[in-house]
């Protein structure tokens, strides 16, 4: 009987190590496939970053030297910029009115209305609302559409068309939408300012709100410094949403399925970096200010 043993134990043992050893593997799987998750994501959002910033440089060299197409370039400013500024103007005022409208009842219960509710509705349009929203929109229009069009030239070879008759994609597509992005950002971004704080006016007299007391506020709260840096932020994003829409179309593989990715890659990105960015600029031009 004691020689049987080691017979009966031999198959036991192999069991138990090939169950360690699968459990060693699965283990192995689970730690090693957030790992490779990570190593993607970093490895396409490092290459996206220096993609983008060759180009931009790139884009940049030709603006130094003036080497725009002008004709071009007023194209893309009207559909940049005019194009979109019905739904920029839409949203933006109907922002003003909502701001207003908490801003309104609330004040008011507290007998705050007439020396707050102008200034602060005046400060939040044209340091955040107006900049960042129409920032937004113009990104989900617009971005979307260079994204689309340079991705379609590239999936049906325009692009290397362009590159056999010895002209540079990057002066022929990307100079023209940087540089109406960078004019028109600001421009409309003024319209939606004075549109969005029009609509908090208006929401906010109707909820008890003096008016006098309204455009006092307004005056004493507000500061030119605080809308010219609320502009100038809108020449980052601007720049911002012509790279990233540009770069994400001149990417594009694969037919029509490549366009939209780059598309929804292109809206998604611009409004992520326009947050973060805003955020940023938002420290540098404002948050430090009490401080100096």
């Amino acid at each position: 009987m004691r020689q049987d043993e080691p017979r009966e134990r031999t198959p036991r043992s192999e069991a138990v190590s090939e169950i360690i050893q699968e459990v060693g593997d699965e283990l192995t799987a689970a730690v090693a496939v957030p790992g490779e998750l990570t190593y993607r994501t970093l490895d396409k959002f490092f290459t996206f970053v220096g993609g983008a910033t060759s180009l931009l440089g790139r884009a940049l060299g030709y603006v130094l030297r003036a080497s725009i197409d002008v004709r071009e370039t007023f194209n893309q400013m009207s559909a940049i910029g005019v194009a979109s500024l019905p739904i920029v103007l839409v949203t933006v005022t109907f922002s003003g009115m909502v701001l207003a409208l908490y801003s309104a009842q609330t004040l008011v219960t507290y007998g705050f209305a007439g020396t707050l509710v102008g200034g602060g509705i005046g400060l939040s349009i044209a340091r955040e609302i107006g900049p960042v929203l129409t920032a937004v929109v113009v990104a989900a229009r617009a971005g979307s559409a260079m994204a689309a069009e340079i991705g379609s030239m590239k999936v049906t070879e325009q692009v290397d068309a362009l590159r056999a008759l010895a002209v540079d994609p990057v002066q022929y597509l990307v100079v023209p939408r940087l540089v109406a992005a960078v004019i028109m950002l600001p421009v409309i971004t003024v319209l939606a300012d004075v549109v969005g704080t029009a609509g908090g006016y208006f929401v906010a007299v109707i909820n008890g709100v003096p008016g006098g007391g309204f455009i006092s506020s307004l005056q004493s709260f507000v500061e030119i410094s605080d809308i010219i840096n609320g502009l100038l932020k809108t020449l980052f994003f601007g720049a911002t949403i012509a790279i990233v829409g540009c770069f994400e179309g001149l990417e594009t593989r694969g037919g029509a399925t490549g366009v939209g990715q780059s598309t929804t890659r292109a809206v998604v990105l611009s409004i992520v970096l326009i947050y973060i960015l805003n955020f940023f600029l938002a420290y540098l031009l404002f948050g430090g200010r009490e401080s100096v």
